[in-house]
């Protein structure tokens, strides 16, 4: 077997060991040695993925206990256990946006026997500088769901609309405040992205966690609260907070409040990036065995519209998205190329190095389209 054929064929086990990478071992092994030795791994593999799952399966969240991202991905992964009799323990490994969890699963056998519990499709940690793996080349997304930022004001608020906000601040451009949920993180990226669409600049206020942010709008700290529609439902219901726009593909009738209007009504070129806010998903490692890959999917996307995490979805008004193989691997794609271009922006706020699209080898998000996909890719499943 040639190095190309090996390089094409990520169902052979690299023999993993201190110092030695998959291109180290393609490098220094003879091809005579690949040869003689990938039949048997080969073999073995296969007949591994056959009989999986036939130990634990661990899931790892890469946010902290209690939060968005860990309620969904155990609620999810307690469906697939219940329906199939896997067992699979969740644990939660955060820091650095992610990239903790990220190179913690990295260093684990691509066996499919640990799991991401992945938010936003893991597309900060490439630009934030943690790890130089991309989502959408080493890792098989299966998404689920879609939280949705909002934007509400308090009832005395000079705002009405969304098209008010942007009047005021091309009059007082930087000097509208938004609150976000700290430097950098979703909350903050998609009100950027949003503040950009909408040729204005808005002043955000960071805090810590998209609750705190809230409250800063309901007690005034500042003109605009953002966070997530999950996060101002209840204070839209008892009349202390009016909605602006939220970022879900279609209005919203919210129970004992009334209708939300998407971001669509009006920036309409941000339809296609719709929906926007945390996304949730598992991951595995682009080299497990598709046999493994192709038995988790429907297990997956049945749990995603089960019942069970219907009433989730309804009562924290996210959207279901469910994505696997390409469409998983386009929209990794697509988040990761508008996060470098919109975290670059944000980088004398962030206070680091951030990398951009151009040192990622990604296109300007104008020009995802027509690079989408790129040359070499390949759908795995």
């Amino acid at each position: 077997m040639s190095n190309k054929e090996l390089h094409e064929h990520p169902e052979i086990i690299i023999p993993e060991s201190p110092g030695l990478t998959r291109r180290s071992f393609i490098q220094t092994l003879g091809v005579a040695g690949v040869a003689a030795a990938a039949p048997m791994v080969l073999t073995t593999r296969k007949a591994d993925a056959a009989k999986w799952p036939a130990r634990p399966i661990t899931g790892v969240v890469m946010y902290a206990a209690g939060g968005g991202t860990d309620t969904v991905i155990r609620t999810l992964c307690g469906e697939m256990a219940r329906t199939t009799g896997w067992p699979v323990n969740v644990i939660n490994r955060p820091g650095s946006v992610g990239g903790v969890a990220t190179r913690y699963v990295l260093n684990k056998a691509a066996d499919g026997y640990t799991w991401l519990g992945a938010g936003n499709y893991n597309k900060f940690v490439r630009p934030m500088g943690y790890t130089d793996s991309a989502a959408w080349v080493d890792w098989q997304h299966f998404a689920a769901a879609a939280s949705l930022a909002s934007w509400s004001v308090r009832p005395d608020s000079p705002f009405k609309t969304f098209n008010d906000v942007v009047a005021a601040a091309k009059k007082k451009s930087g000097k509208l405040t938004i609150s976000t949920s700290g430097v950098g993180s979703i909350w903050h990226e998609v009100g950027a992205t949003v503040a950009d669409a909408a040729g204005i600049e808005l002043r955000f206020v960071p805090y810590k966690g998209g609750k705190p942010a809230t409250v800063a709008g309901l007690q005034g700290e500042v003109d605009i609260a953002g966070g997530g529609v999950h996060e101002h439902v209840e204070f839209l219901r008892a009349g202390k907070l009016r909605n602006l726009m939220h970022t879900g593909p279609k209005d919203l009738d919210i129970s004992n409040y009334g209708k939300a209007y998407t971001i669509a009504n009006f920036i309409p070129a941000l339809k296609a990036l719709l929906p926007m806010g945390g996304m949730y998903s598992i991951a595995l490692r682009r080299e497990t065995p598709v046999d493994v890959l192709n038995k988790i999917k429907p297990v997956w996307v049945a749990a995603a519209k089960s019942d069970a995490f219907g009433k989730i979805a309804t009562r924290k008004y996210f959207q279901i998205d469910v994505r696997t193989g390409e469409a998983a691997d386009r929209r990794a794609a697509q988040l990761e190329c508008l996060s470098a271009a919109t975290l670059l922006k944000l980088q004398k706020h962030i206070g680091k190095k951030v990398r951009g699209p151009k040192e990622l080898g990604l296109p300007e998000p104008k020009d995802f389209d027509a690079w989408w996909p790129p040359k070499g890719y390949k759908p795995r499943i």
